[in-house]
């Protein structure tokens, strides 16, 4: 391509005194192309000195040699550049005005030969830049309380390094700028910072950074108003903003109040209320601002109906059940976060969310009726849970379930499990109504077979049961929760018959009604830390093998929680258990009571613990107590629990408190969002003749 026309520059003004006549005024005007012919050329390589431009004609000009291979525009030699008119060439040829022109007037080189690559400095990479160190020196805000502030967000810290004095000046304006910010935010708006950069003496390379703050006077309310209508109660906005004349004006304080009108008045019937952008109007005289805040309350209004939209998991009747609100109720914001966390408690729903939508119903009492739109998303139904554990007298134990927790809509689950272990095996199937036509309520109805292998008995059985049940959460925990359940039990045991004596295999058909009340107060399902929980266990029974022989099974059990310091929690418990109106050798031996184990009396093997037979083996009793006591020390995701276990079982209905054995040990916690692996290796301290001299423990939870 050509290049493009160039407009002549204006020329210079000539003093009157030297001006001289015009040779060429006569002569004709020179066409602007060829004016363009006699400009210089412009040289290709941009970093080439500037040659002074000659007032005469110039010689010839070469082009620039190309390279064949890069198309680089290669440099001019020093014997190829210009020179000055009346002074031959290197080559001894005087130039001419021809010459120059001639040269013009051959076509530039394509844009294609020259390479576009930039010039890149290779450093060394060896060579370490010099840094700076430096020292951060900040004064004025510890005067007024502000120093942690400054320091919890400053650039400079108290001590530090960087690359050059340029980096440490940036740092020195960035903090200086946040003191101001720090001042002001707590009421100090007059307040001045400034930063400064000194060399230290005799430290090479060392600086130190100066944040001089001059806090002043600090500005308090002068009035307070709010700006909105009338709200129910009427001091409602007033009570919840908690701003008055006289208060400093901090600004973590009034973002507070603003945010606390924010959740008060959805809480009390204003679902749509807004809260505005504050006005505070400084005056300098009296160091005082008036503040102003205006709010929208909307219409008061009260709860309606639920509508749901997505991808369904149940429908908006069965959203009702899980309110804990009826329709008229005035609406609070607190209950629909309730309704929110109930709806993820169902484990049935990838996304959740609860929202107000008005309507142009007006309620008896004259408030706005609301509906609740219920945004859901279904998660998949389907899951499979695997866990496993160990313990010293029940051996190896594997456990997995296959769950459809929606398979018979609302909230209906097949759940179909199997145990398999070194003494135990087992199958069973269980229908669960989660939410059964009331929030919270669950039944549950299934069949389970099993045999167990133990040094107590061997056993084949099967169950079939039904429970109604009142239930806790992870999500949400509840203190008081309670069962009730009916159970009909065939099974097929050895039993040491103390009449013949020897094993004998009996077959016992047992009815029972179990029921369970639970009172807690304590902060976690898994891993509690503080309070306590009471648990009372019920179950009337009929065993019926050869006669009916009723009986009452009871079983009490107190357990609490006290943290001594972040880092370690105290925790105790006390059991005790009872079986009133049959023998002991009329009772099945699966329903006897056994001590020893990793939720019993550590240190003892599964069942060990009570009344022998001549073999040498556990026949259970009618009676037990226990107690255990754990300091649990957490650092992190791990934790170390040394504990102490008593305990034992009896033949009696009542427990003796004679006898007792004891345990100690130490165990490993890893802590996992679903609750922490436990870890517990424990000793008998009055050891019997077959006891073992170690047991050891692993499974998910915490023993008790």
């Amino acid at each position: 391509m050509g290049a493009a026309p160039q407009q002549s520059p204006p020329a210079a003004p000539v003093p009157a005194t030297q001006q001289m006549p015009d040779p060429a005024a006569d002569q004709p005007i020179v066409p602007e192309a060829e004016f363009d012919k006699a400009l210089p050329p412009l040289s290709s390589d941009i970093n080439a000195p500037l040659e002074p431009m000659a007032l005469e004609p110039v010689g010839t000009l070469p082009p620039p040699p190309v390279t064949p291979a890069t198309g680089v525009v290669a440099a001019t030699p020093k014997s190829a550049q210009p020179a000055p008119s009346g002074i031959s060439s290197a080559a001894g040829t005087p130039t001419t005005p021809q010459d120059v022109s001639a040269e013009l007037d051959r076509p530039l080189p394509p844009l294609a030969t020259f390479d576009s690559t930039p010039f890149v400095t290779v450093a060394d990479k060896t060579e370490k830049s010099p840094e700076i160190r430096y020292d951060t020196v900040v004064n004025g805000l510890d005067k007024v309380g502000l120093l942690d502030e400054f320091r919890a967000h400053s650039v400079l810290k108290k001590s530090g390094k960087a690359a050059n004095a340029a980096v440490v000046s940036a740092r020195a304006h960035e903090d200086e700028e946040l003191a101001g910010r720090v001042m002001r935010s707590m009421g100090y708006y007059d307040g001045t910072a400034v930063a400064t950069i000194e060399t230290i003496p005799n430290e090479q390379g060392r600086v130190r950074a100066i944040v001089n703050a001059t806090p002043g006077k600090q500005y308090h309310l002068g009035s307070v108003k709010v700006v909105a209508d009338p709200t129910v109660p009427p001091d409602l906005i007033e009570n919840a903003l908690a701003l008055k004349p006289g208060d400093p004006i901090e600004a973590g304080r009034v973002q507070g109040s603003e945010a606390n009108v924010a959740l008060v008045l959805p809480q009390n019937g204003y679902p749509f209320s807004k809260v505005g952008q504050r006005d505070i109007l400084l005056d300098e005289q009296t160091l005082t601002g008036a503040y102003t805040l205006p709010v929208d309350i909307g219409a008061r209004s009260s709860f309606g109906g639920f509508t749901t939209t997505g991808k369904l998991a149940f429908d908006a009747h069965h959203v009702g059940v899980l309110s804990r609100f009826k329709p008229g109720e005035i609406y609070d914001s607190r209950k629909v976060d309730d309704l929110r966390q109930a709806l993820i408690a169902t484990g049935l729903f990838s996304t959740a969310s609860v929202e107000p939508v008005k309507t142009d119903r007006v309620g008896p009492d004259g408030t706005q009726q609301v509906d609740l739109l219920v945004r859901q998303v279904a998660g998949p139904k389907r899951s499979l849970a695997v866990s496993g554990g160990y313990s010293t007298g029940e051996g190896f134990k594997l456990e997995g379930s296959w769950t459809n927790r929606n398979l018979f809509p609302p909230e209906g689950a097949l759940i179909l499990n199997v145990t398999g272990g070194s003494q135990e095996q087992g199958a069973g199937a269980t229908f669960k109504r989660s939410n059964a036509g009331k929030r919270d309520r669950t039944f549950s109805f299934g069949v389970a077979a099993d045999h167990s292998n133990y040094d107590a008995y061997n056993a084949f059985t099967g169950t079939v049961f039904a429970r109604l049940s009142y239930d806790s959460t992870p999500i949400w925990q509840k203190k008081f929760t309670w069962a009730l359940g009916a159970e009909l039990t065939g099974t097929n045991e050895s039993v040491y018959d103390f009449g013949k004596p020897g094993n004998v295999r009996r077959t016992y058909f047992i009815a029972a009604l179990p029921g369970q009340a639970q009172w807690d107060t304590t902060d976690s399902l898994l891993n509690p830390t503080k309070g306590y929980r009471v648990k009372l266990s019920l179950s009337p029974e009929t065993s019926v093998q050869g006669k009916v022989s009723p009986y009452i099974r009871a079983l009490t059990e107190v357990s609490g929680y006290y943290p001594i310091s972040d880092s370690i929690v105290l925790a105790g418990r006390v059991r005790a258990a009872s079986i009133d109106g049959i023998s002991r050798d009329d009772l099945a031996p699966s329903r006897r009571y056994y001590g020893g184990g990793g939720g019993s009396v550590r240190g003892y093997g599964y069942q060990r613990l009570g009344p022998f037979d001549p073999n040498g083996n556990p026949v259970g009793g009618r009676s037990l107590n226990e107690f255990s006591l754990e300091a649990r020390y957490r650092f992190g995701n791990f934790g170390i629990v040394p504990f102490f276990d008593g305990g034992n079982s009896y033949e009696s209905s009542i427990p003796k408190g004679s006898d007792m054995r004891y345990g100690a040990g130490i165990g490993g916690r890893f802590y996992t969002n679903f609750g922490p692996l436990r870890f517990d290796v424990a000793t008998p301290l009055n050891k019997r003749k077959g006891d073992g001299l170690i047991a050891l423990y692993i499974s998910i939870g915490q023993a008790f």
